[in-house]
């Protein structure tokens, strides 16, 4: 599965607990009737996760995206870092992941299509 996390100012450790609750439990992957009912566990599965601070831009003024919502490295490092210990603690599956902030050539071959966005400030 690969993950893009994007932080912003306002998260914390509240909101990497609930994303890596929510991920290790999401049944996403397909099953014997290709229905959506199987999570990474059942499949398998590992992870991929790239931080992308780009997720939190703002368009609706201009034609320049704001990325002021995006946290600043001394919040969103050891965040990111939480995340990906985190989500290997309660998923049991490996976590691989990019180098925070670097450029990175990440390919993805969408098996489905699935792409989901979520939200911690949105958890209805």
């Amino acid at each position: 599965m690969l993950i893009l996390l994007g932080i912003e100012e306002a998260d914390n450790e509240e909101d990497i607990e609930w994303l890596c609750t929510k991920l290790s439990k999401l049944r996403i992957f397909g099953d014997d009737n290709d229905s959506m009912n199987l999570d990474i566990n059942q499949v398998g599965g590992s992870f991929l996760v790239v931080s992308q601070f780009t997720l939190h831009a703002l368009t609706k003024k201009g034609n320049r995206p704001s990325f002021i919502r995006a946290a600043r490295p001394e919040h969103a490092i050891p965040l990111y870092e939480m995340f990906l210990k985190r989500l290997a603690e309660v998923s049991g599956r490996e976590v691989q992941s990019g180098e925070f902030g670097a450029m990175m050539a990440v390919e993805l071959l969408n098996d489905g299509p699935v792409t989901i966005i979520m939200d911690s400030k949105r958890r209805e």
